[in-house]
């Protein structure tokens, strides 16, 4: 079951559902208002409605598929907290909202990943909640991981935790012996699933499978490591393949992932490990600490890095995977669970630009998260998560122009999707590649110091060089040597 071969050229666009867009085909049931600061617990009201009657501006970014953040029924704004898998949440339109927003996407041969969250449930779950009515008589008992003290009612639950529990999950104590059943993470609203449970497998392939044959085009896993058991993915990707061997898999890991990309789990990752080199070189001295260690993942990023170190880190990713792995990874420079790029750059856009061509330039499909391509900023949950302002007054102008540029250098060039990536020059603040498809070779090169500076690449092609986008200088060519010199903080591409 090879890796769907459409991902490669793919642009996709991660989108929010609360918080990008709302119809007026909803009613407002007390929403909070959408240009007011977003909160941990407030609902803007964005929904999927809202999201089809934006697509044209989506395809006219240049997009070809979304991955949306949860849909299905939920008590929480992120939708993390599944309440009922078969069903959309009525405050997202319900499924009738859905069928037409997927439908209104392939129209414009646009695809959508959903969200899949098959790590855990949360508190309103059907099955869950029977078990805390019914304890040991519930015939779900087995569907998480429970204490038997509590299931045998010799103690109380601790679904809504009091003082004494709390001090339990912040110290760190299983939840198991705080609230008595397993959480992620010690949560009590995310009950773990117990995936050793051969209904429980069920449950979720059958989910998994009745939205693929829905439209949905693949899935986005929600933290997949923690379900400790390749045989669980394993049989997940058959499953989903069987209907779809179209359907993309993406899993969310933050690290490297040989045992989950060996061809029989998932496509690819989120390739934040391509996402934490680029924040720490592109930015330069206007990277912000401060901001950037507000996601534990990225607390070993402790300084700006140089081109070479840079240079070495892509190396090193360009060498974990396959190759048609690494050319299906996710890449992103942000998410959801991250501060905003802008935000990690201090405000740099000059960083974001440097960023985006270096990533659509990149082995690998392109990941724009709602918002970043007109300026929004943000720091950390719930900061990174702000209304999308259709007010097109508070747009960067700027930033739009040169995303729609950069996305369209992608898609009318097939080697920078599927060429040959080499590295060329890493010195001085200055990191230079090529693509190479079909006798067209691209060079590409990102200066991110405060000055101009030259770079000098090996050259065997009979004609000078022509630059295709960005500007250059001082271009000469001798003895196979190709020299050019880059403005300040920003970028060339050369054919």
């Amino acid at each position: 079951m090879a890796i769907p071969d459409w991902v490669q050229d793919a642009i996709f666009y991660q989108i929010f559902p609360d918080r990008f867009a709302r119809s007026k085909r909803l009613p407002d049931i007390g929403f909070e208002e959408w240009d007011a600061p977003p909160s941990f617990h407030g609902f803007k009201g964005g929904d999927l409605y809202g999201i089809a009657e934006r697509l044209d501006y989506l395809k006219d970014l240049g997009i070809t598929a979304l991955y949306l953040n949860p849909i299905f029924v939920s008590a929480s704004n992120h939708r993390y907290h599944t309440y009922d898998y078969y069903n959309i949440d009525p405050l997202l339109g319900s499924n009738e909202a859905f069928r037409f927003m997927l439908d209104e996407a392939h129209k414009r041969d646009m695809r959508v990943i959903l969200d899949g969250v098959f790590n855990h449930a949360s508190r309103g779950f059907w099955q869950f909640h029977h078990v805390l009515e019914n304890r040991i008589g519930s015939p779900y008992k087995d569907w998480f991981f429970f204490d038997t003290a509590r299931l045998q009612g010799r103690r109380n639950w601790g679904a809504y935790p009091g003082t004494s529990e709390l001090r339990a999950q912040e110290s760190g104590e299983d939840s198991l012996k705080a609230f008595g059943y397993r959480g992620w993470w010690h949560n009590p609203a995310l009950p773990k699933f117990n995936t050793n449970t051969p209904a429980v497998r069920k449950f979720l392939f059958d989910v998994a499978i009745h939205w693929i044959n829905f439209g949905a085009d693949g899935w986005r896993l929600d933290v997949p490591g923690d379900i400790d058991d390749d045989s669980f993915w394993q049989e997940f990707r058959y499953r989903v393949r069987q209907v779809n061997s179209q359907a993309y898999i993406v899993g969310e890991i933050w690290h490297e992932a040989q045992r989950w990309l060996q061809g029989d789990q998932f496509d690819a990752i989120m390739n934040y490990d391509v996402t934490k080199p680029c924040l720490a070189f592109f930015p330069g001295k206007h990277l912000d600490l401060k901001v950037l260690h507000q996601q534990s993942n990225y607390h070993a990023i402790h300084h700006p890095i140089d081109a070479h170190e840079f240079a070495s880190r892509i190396d090193h990713n360009l060498q974990l995977y396959k190759h048609d792995i690494t050319y299906a990874q996710l890449n992103l420079l942000d998410t959801h669970d991250t501060p905003r790029f802008l935000s990690c750059a201090g405000g740099d856009k000059n960083a974001l630009k440097l960023a985006w061509l270096f990533m659509f330039a990149y082995p690998g499909a392109p990941c724009i998260y709602y918002g970043d391509e007109i300026g929004i900023d943000g720091k950390h949950d719930p900061d990174c998560r702000k209304s999308f302002p259709w007010d097109e007054s508070k747009w960067d102008k700027d930033l739009l122009g040169y995303a729609k540029e950069v996305i369209t250098l992608r898609k009318k060039n097939p080697a920078l999707r599927r060429g040959d990536f080499k590295r060329l020059w890493s010195a001085h603040g200055v990191y230079a590649f090529s693509r190479s498809l079909d006798g067209h070779t691209f060079i590409i090169a990102l200066n991110v110091s405060e000055s101009p500076h030259q770079a000098e690449v090996l050259f065997e092609a009979k004609k000078s060089p022509k630059t295709v986008f960005g500007e250059a200088s001082d271009i000469s060519v001798s003895n196979n040597r190709l020299k050019f010199k880059i403005p300040a903080r920003s970028g060339v591409v050369l054919k």
